[in-house]
């Protein structure tokens, strides 16, 4: 794959440009795992908004994150436009919908790939809510894993199913495909009201805005749960030095020892088995959570 090629139709620049130095990751390796991965990330990817965070210079330098589909964006490239009040203009979102849109986005060193919560064709309303398990140290990933259990445990009691995967970084996301009846102020209450239960089940849990960075717990970041806002998606790579991903796993995948850099790049393509399998057709309904 030499400058100048094409790879499904698309144009690569420097494929032999290493974005990830420490394991010697190229953009050709990052194109290459985006095509064997698409079958099972272009689910959650498709008919959805996505904002890029992109790394030219790889991890080791400063990224952006980029809303707008840059200049010159392919004529194939799917784009979603909503105007945005606070920027008083239009953005023009991209939907990758197709092999090509990663291919162009891993070209662009859009590394991490993160997703709302809706459809395009009803933003308010979400098709999935995720309680985002963000320890503080000197908690860390075993007490992510910890409160994602004990999450778990919360869930199932109400009679729902939920799905775990690893953010790429320290933490987990508890995701519930949902039907597209609930606005978000219902999705975020839920989760708010679910993380406050959590807290009283497992010390050190908080769900309260006041808890964020208190050091030695795990905190329920339910606002994320908002229109417009975003969660790294399923199978996007993320800018770490060990080039992980953020990895959808069976919940009996949970237990001690493990670890977020158990899942890289090299590692995702080579697991069997899809734990995340039918997702959209689970969608729950809500039960009503009194946490007072």
């Amino acid at each position: 794959m030499g400058a100048g090629l094409e790879v499904g139709g698309v144009a690569v620049t420097n494929p032999d440009r290493v974005l990830y130095p420490s394991p010697g990751v190229t953009k050709k390796e990052i194109i290459e795992y985006y095509i064997r991965i698409a079958p099972r990330l272009l689910p959650f990817f498709a008919d959805r908004p996505l904002v890029m965070q992109r790394f030219p210079g790889g991890v080791e330098q400063a990224g952006f994150y980029e809303k707008d589909a840059p200049a010159g964006t392919p004529a194939f490239v799917a784009l979603h436009r909503h105007y945005t009040p606070s920027a008083k203009r239009e953005i023009r979102y991209v939907v990758c919908d197709r092999v090509e849109t990663l291919i162009w986005l891993a070209n662009l060193a859009a590394l991490e790939l993160h997703i709302v919560l809706a459809r395009t064709d009803d933003p308010e309303r979400p098709d999935m809510l995720f309680f985002d398990l963000d320890p503080e140290p000197p908690a860390g990933f075993a007490q992510a894993v910890e409160a994602a259990r004990a999450l778990n445990e919360v869930l199932g009691e109400l009679g729902l199913s939920s799905f775990v995967k690893t953010t790429g970084r320290k933490g987990l996301h508890v995701v519930i495909p949902l039907e597209r009846v609930y606005r978000f102020e219902d999705t975020r209450s839920f989760v708010h009201a679910i993380g406050i239960l959590l807290s009283r089940r497992l010390p050190g849990v908080v769900s309260e805005p006041s808890g964020t960075h208190v050091p030695g717990t795990v905190f329920v970041d339910y606002p994320q749960n908002a229109a417009w806002k975003t969660m790294i998606g399923p199978y996007s790579l993320r800018a770490t030095p060990e080039a992980t991903v953020s990895m959808p796993l069976a919940w009996e995948e949970l237990r001690e020892g493990l670890m977020p850099e158990d899942f890289t790049i090299r590692t995702a393509i080579s697991r069997t088995g899809d734990p995340w399998k039918g997702f959209f057709d689970m969608a729950e309904r809500l039960p009503v959570v009194d946490h007072e």
